[in-house]
């Protein structure tokens, strides 16, 4: 009887081990699997950052910020370029403030709303580039600008258009 017990038990340990060594092989599998799987998903997000930033660096490269000829032209004129770029860009906004027409659009609005400029980007030191809308119509400008000697900022209209209204 004793004999059989331990046989018994010598044949429950065997299946015991059994059964865990295949519980660990399938859990450490599953692991090793999603670890691949986490590995290609981290590939793909890298190669999306490397994506990303040449986008951006493709979108500063005609922007004032990034533009170290055009911030030397002002700083050689003394103008501190960190509070210079908000204030050309304020000076722009104000114009939409204006009673009537506005200014730099010319364009009246076919709607109860007014023409306002929405979007401003300055190119370099002589060049923005502006999107304009009353909320149906909208359009874009290129503004030329000169700071004069009294600190005044002069915008000149050198182009614009109007997109057409889509019918669908």
């Amino acid at each position: 009887m004793k004999n059989k017990i331990y046989l018994y038990l010598l044949l429950f340990t065997i299946l015991l081990v059994i059964f865990q060594y295949v519980n660990s092989k399938n859990v450490f599998n599953s692991y090793e699997q999603k670890l691949v799987q986490l590995v290609d998903r981290e590939q793909v997000y890298k190669d999306s950052i490397v994506t990303l930033q040449d986008d951006i660096l493709n979108l500063r490269y005609f922007s004032l910020e990034h533009n170290d000829d055009a911030l030397t032209y002002f700083e050689n004129d003394g103008y501190d370029t960190t509070e210079l770029i908000p204030f050309i860009k304020d000076e722009i906004y104000k114009l939409n403030e204006t009673r009537g027409g506005h200014p730099l659009v010319p364009y009246v609005s076919m709607t109860e709303g007014r023409m306002l400029i929405n979007k401003v980007k300055l190119l370099n030191h002589k060049w923005i580039i502006a999107d304009f809308s009353d909320g149906k119509y909208w359009g874009e400008l290129f503004i030329t600008y000169v700071i004069n000697d009294d600190e005044k900022i002069i915008f000149n209209l050198a182009k614009s258009f109007m997109y057409p209204i889509r019918t669908n």
